[in-house]
């Protein structure tokens, strides 16, 4: 069974926020990394950009498939994983370190509509 961390959230389109104040590390989930297989790149926004929850923010790519970014928050990105532009497949090795972007969430209300750890480990079964 793929690797689930209590205490972050996750979104049904595989995607997971760990919270640390006002800002957010958004990444995907081990269960998405294993389903992609193996990752040769990570399109991701600049540092500036708005993201919207439930909308696109970039994609991954892997030798079987590409996969869009789903934002579960909202917020302005403040840092991109700058790692994963040289080693995209830092993302098979851990996804939970190697977070995507991370964001100055607009609204922690938005929390509320996403899963917790035991809700997402049913979606994955």
């Amino acid at each position: 069974m793929a690797k689930v961390i209590e205490g972050l959230y996750y979104a049904e389109s595989h995607e997971y926020v760990k919270v640390e104040g006002e800002f957010g590390y958004v990444g995907i989930t081990d269960y998405a990394q294993s389903q992609l297989g193996s990752v040769v790149y990570v399109d991701m926004p600049e540092e500036g950009d708005e993201v919207t929850a439930g909308e696109e923010f970039g994609a991954v790519e892997s030798v079987k498939a590409a996969s869009d970014l789903i934002s579960p928050v909202s917020g302005e990105v403040v840092e991109v994983n700058e790692a994963l532009e040289d080693e995209p497949e830092l993302v098979n090795q851990d996804a939970f370190e190697n977070w995507i972007i991370k964001v100055r969430l607009a609204d922690t209300a938005e929390l509320d509509n996403l899963l917790s750890a035991a809700d997402y480990e049913e979606i994955c079964k």
